[in-house]
């Protein structure tokens, strides 16, 4: 049953690629919901029959044929399912089936033949993480890896007559590319080292060897994937293309950013969890570049004034929360945060997507307020989501953000758990600052003359252009330069505001139940739990079995006991409720406060607003020597004047070679009858003469 799990929804895909624009929207968007939702349910079914085998026996494989056989190598097109790649499938499937419904009713003004690309595309996506979750071996998940790069071009490119949308799409594309350089290159180490691309082979093999003292084979390989999973999953360095990937629809923004393509790169190091403990200094890499991720993209989030792209940087930051996690050892934790952060991601992405459907294509927060009483599904859904990803207690965010926090410190890594606690705080403050801007105060416009450094921050949000309309043909209001305007007229007439359609209510309602429930199953001992999804997954970090698992993951919980655990809740529950706090009287009580701190402090101001000029100094540092080279060396010079001067010097000497030949040829008798004559007499001359 396990390649039908990838394989209904790829048909899908051929259905409405091959035959979507002569069917109407609703059979297209049938198909490819139906495709997604029996995917889902085959899903399940391999889950239940998963959970019927004893813990240390739990994997199910399928070799589907043989792909290389070359010697003693070979490699198998082969599935496994086990209890890590268990809870990436239902993760995707299931949050995929709800984000396809949902876009049923947020693409519905879509041309016929747009719709059924649209479907196919998100399709097609869902198939390639799959296949990449389900890789039972390195070259098979190599297919699901470039297939999910292929299609987040595919989809965030997807209004291609809009120049911003094809740019981020390239953009996303190419920065990908150079992660997987990295990959490749890994995965071939791993064939020369261990002479296999079966992760259970490498497992075994790594399992034999003692961990690396300082930086050595085993550190180069999975720094190089650590590369890779830097493209795929937003780190730094290689992060700038997912804040650029809102230009796509807002379902696709949910898809990559909560059951697909950015949870690749976490997946991948948990899956080769025993081949990266053996390089404890990667480890320590992956640790401090997420956490420095985290902190950078959160910090970012504060000033953002585009709905979508404060929920990109919160992506980003969160993102370096899991792979703190990985570096730290706690790979349970992170997959755990991957899980719950799916649901709780997706509705907030979903949740502004109705905002915008009912701002008829707006994203500007300073053109918000006041949707609370209009839109009270959309509001409330989207508070919980708010209040999930803040770490509030009782809501799946809290447990497992609170999970990676206490694993960090008890690991002995407490600067990076002070710098985790700091960005939690900043998590709470930019997302209640989303909630209060865009639901609460009344709706305004932007009037009144803003001061000099507010200029840039104009500029810089039409630099980023608008993107992402809900409908095609309806352009979201531009942005004039100016401060915000309190009680001022709405931009967009009161018949344009409706509460999400039931397509998009139900997804929002089912994520919100998600977002408060699914953390109860990572309950810890600390809070009378038993860490169930722990224990689960822990046959899947080691090949020992779950009791070395055990000792890696929950030495730290026996030696400082729950006492300690419970303290650091309270102090991240203390940081959210404070987040909260200054959020809410910053942009709630007295926003006027909020500008005078940008006011006060326009340098930082400027450096988040414009994302500490990272795309700048890539653009400076890399695109244009790199343009400059091809248009002046290798264009100009090379292929111009070098290639093209060579074939056309060899053009001309024929050329002028032929002018002087042809002149021997004149047409006139007289002439060729003395040619001939003085010919005739020059052969004779030289006989007589010798």
């Amino acid at each position: 049953m396990l390649i039908l799990i990838p394989l209904l929804p790829l048909a899908g895909f051929l259905v409405n690629a091959s035959f979507g624009r002569r069917v109407s929207k609703p059979l297209a968007g049938g198909v490819a919901c139906a495709a997604m939702v029996a995917s889902f349910v085959v899903s399940a079914i391999a889950v239940a029959q998963l959970l019927s085998l004893p813990p240390e026996g739990r994997a199910l494989a399928q070799a589907v044929f043989t792909w290389i056989a070359s010697g003693d190598f070979s490699v198998a097109f082969a599935l496994r399912l086990d209890p890590l790649s268990s809870v990436m499938i239902l993760v995707v499937t299931g949050v995929g089936s709800l984000i396809h419904i949902y876009s049923t009713a947020y693409m519905h003004e879509e041309p016929d033949a747009e719709f059924a690309r649209y479907f196919s595309y998100l399709n097609l996506f869902a198939a390639f993480m799959l296949v990449l979750v389900l890789a039972a071996n390195f070259l098979v998940m190599f297919i699901g890896w470039e297939g999910v790069g292929l299609c987040s071009y595919l989809l965030i490119g997807f209004w291609y007559e809009k120049p911003s949308a094809s740019d981020a799409g390239k953009k996303a594309f190419i920065v990908n590319r150079i992660g997987d350089f990295a990959f490749i290159l890994g995965m071939l180490m791993i064939v020369v080292r261990f002479g296999s691309l079966d992760f259970q082979e490498v497992a075994q093999a790594a399992a034999g060897l003692t961990p690396e003292a300082s930086f050595g084979t085993l550190s180069l390989i999975t720094l190089l994937l650590f590369v890779g999973a830097t493209g795929k999953s937003a780190q730094i360095p290689l992060y700038v293309w997912l804040p650029d990937a809102m230009e796509g629809p807002t379902p696709v923004s949910a898809l990559i950013h909560a059951a697909t393509m950015v949870t690749a790169g976490v997946y991948m190091i948990g899956r080769n969890a025993v081949l990266f403990s053996h390089a404890p200094e990667t480890l320590l890499i992956v640790a401090v570049v997420g956490v420095a991720t985290a902190l950078v993209a959160g910090s970012i989030g504060l000033v953002q004034n585009d709905i979508k792209r404060v929920l990109a940087y919160s992506t980003v930051s969160q993102l370096g929360y899991m792979f703190l996690a990985m570096g730290v050892g706690a790979f349970g934790a992170g997959i755990f945060h991957l899980y719950t952060h799916a649901f709780f991601k997706a509705l907030l992405f979903l949740g502004s997507g109705a905002v915008i459907h009912a701002l008829a294509g707006e994203q500007d927060l300073r053109r918000m307020g006041g949707l609370r009483k209009d839109l009270p599904i959309t509001y409330w859904t989207f508070l919980v989501g708010a209040l999930a990803i803040a770490g509030v207690p009782g809501l799946a965010g809290f447990f497992s953000k609170d999970e990676i926090l206490f694993r960090t410190f008890a690991s002995g890594h407490t600067l990076l758990w002070a710098i985790g606690l700091l960005t939690s705080l900043m998590t709470a403050i930019y997302m209640f600052r989303l909630v209060f801007l865009a639901f609460h105060g009344e709706r305004r416009v932007v009037a009144a003359p803003a001061p000099a450094h507010l200029e840039e921050e104009a500029a810089a949000h039409a630099a980023d252009g608008a993107g992402g309309a809900a409908h095609r043909g309806i352009a979201p209001g531009t942005l004039a330069p100016g401060a915000l305007a309190p009680g001022a007229p709405a931009p967009h007439a009161p018949h344009h505001l409706h509460d999400a359609p039931p397509a998009m209510a139900i997804a929002l309602i089912a994520l919100a139940i998600g977002s408060v429930a699914a953390g109860y199953v990572g309950l810890p001992a600390a809070l009378g739990g038993s860490d169930a999804l722990g224990r689960y997954l822990a046959p899947s970090f080691t090949v020992a079995g779950a009791a070395e698992d055990a000792a890696i993951e929950g030495a730290d919980a026996e030696a400082h006991g729950a006492g300690l655990e419970v303290g650091l809740m309270a102090v991240s529950t203390a940081g959210a409720l404070a987040g909260i706090a200054v959020a809410a009287f910053l942009f709630l009580r007295r926003r006027e406060a909020a500008r005078a701190l940008a006011g006060r402090f326009p340098g930082l101001h400027r450096l988040l607003l414009n994302k500490y000029y990272v795309d700048q100094v890539y653009d400076a540092a890399i695109v244009q020597p790199i343009r400059i080279l091809s248009e002046d060396g290798l264009w100009r010079a090379v292929d111009v004047r070098g290639i093209d001067g060579a074939v056309n010097g060899v053009g001309e000497v024929v050329r002028g070679s032929s002018e002087a030949l042809r002149r021997l040829q004149t047409g006139s008798v007289r002439a060729y009858a003395a040619a001939v004559f003085f010919g005739a007499v020059a052969i004779l001359g030289y006989y007589l003469w010798t």
